[in-house]
């Protein structure tokens, strides 16, 4: 709220620079706030599928939960008025890097149980295969 008053006092002031920098700045903030929520589902995502690819099963509970994930992700991406992505494949990509880590904690209490330790969890699962199939589905539709 403040940079919108910041972003006024600016405006009415005729200082276009600064007024930019600011709107610069929401535009950031914006982006971030998509990005962490993009993580969120994609953590989820990343979850199932590791569970997936370690079990080498699925259940009917995993793959609604990784559509919705997938739904979820492209919604969010989505630029309502203008059209378009806010995250271009490969920032998508990215996040879905940054993520990963959770996700693999996360289902290392998950998987079979949660018997296996991360490191053990980790060298079981093909993280780059993991990472290419989700951004696949993702981009799918």
């Amino acid at each position: 709220m403040e940079e919108i008053l910041t972003l006024k006092a600016f405006l009415l002031k005729g200082d276009i620079r600064s007024a930019l920098e600011i709107v610069e700045e929401l535009e950031e903030m914006s982006k971030d706030e998509i990005i962490n929520n993009i993580g969120s589902y994609g953590i989820v995502l990343l979850l199932h599928l590791i569970k997936q690819s370690v079990e080498n099963r699925h259940t009917r509970s995993w793959d609604v939960s990784i559509r919705n994930s997938v739904l979820a992700i492209r919604k969010l991406n989505k630029r309502r008025k203008s059209g378009g992505v806010y995250l271009p494949p490969e920032e998508l990509r990215l996040a879905l890097i940054e993520v990963y880590p959770e996700a693999i904690n996360k289902a290392s209490l998950e998987v079979a149980e949660g018997i296996y330790e991360i490191v053990e969890l980790e060298a079981m699962v093909d993280e780059p295969m993991i990472i290419n199939r989700a951004l696949a589905l993702i981009l799918e539709g």
